[in-house]
């Protein structure tokens, strides 16, 4: 057994290392994807608000050059 050998512990420690790498790795994907559906819908509602607007801008402005 070398000196690198013993200060890392066993191969179970090793794995369990391992694996919690992997699920923190999985969790903060799974944040990051969260995130960008939050921004992307907060997006699209702040677009679909201004697009009522200019609509309801629109049919007022032809309202009056009707009148």
């Amino acid at each position: 057994m070398t000196g690198e050998e013993r200060a890392a512990g066993p191969a179970g420690t090793k794995v369990l290392r391992f694996l919690y790498f992997v699920g923190a790795g999985f969790i903060c994907t799974a944040a990051i994807n969260k995130w960008r559906e939050l921004e992307r819908k907060s997006l699209q509602k702040k677009q679909q608000e201004s697009d009522l607007l200019t609509d309801d801008n629109s049919a007022t402005a032809v309202q009056k050059i009707v009148k």
